[in-house]
């Protein structure tokens, strides 16, 4: 899975949870149910999971170019400079 395609993972279980408790909340109350608004959510997470935690194909639709092994080798990384100087504070009486 790709960034983008954890975005819209994330994005569509949003949707979805909301969407399914807004059902959920509409079918118990309308039909004065509790039993029947638990079992509509979970309904509701059951196929939430099995749209966003499987890795579709839609989800790869950017793929990332990684460098091959051989040219990582021709270009090391360059180690980051650190100056280390200290300055003590004056402390004025």
């Amino acid at each position: 899975m790709d960034w983008q395609g954890q975005k819209l993972a994330e994005q569509l279980m949003q949707i979805l949870l909301l969407a399914f408790a807004v059902i959920a909340l509409a079918t118990g109350y309308v039909l004065a149910s509790f039993q029947l608004m638990i079992l509509t959510y979970a309904g509701g997470v059951v196929l939430t999971t099995l749209v966003t935690v499987p890795n579709w194909p839609f989800f790869n639709r950017h793929p990332l170019k990684w460098l091959d092994p051989s040219e990582a080798e021709k270009h090391p990384k360059s180690e980051p400079v650190v100056n280390v100087t200290s300055k003590k504070k004056s402390i004025k009486k």
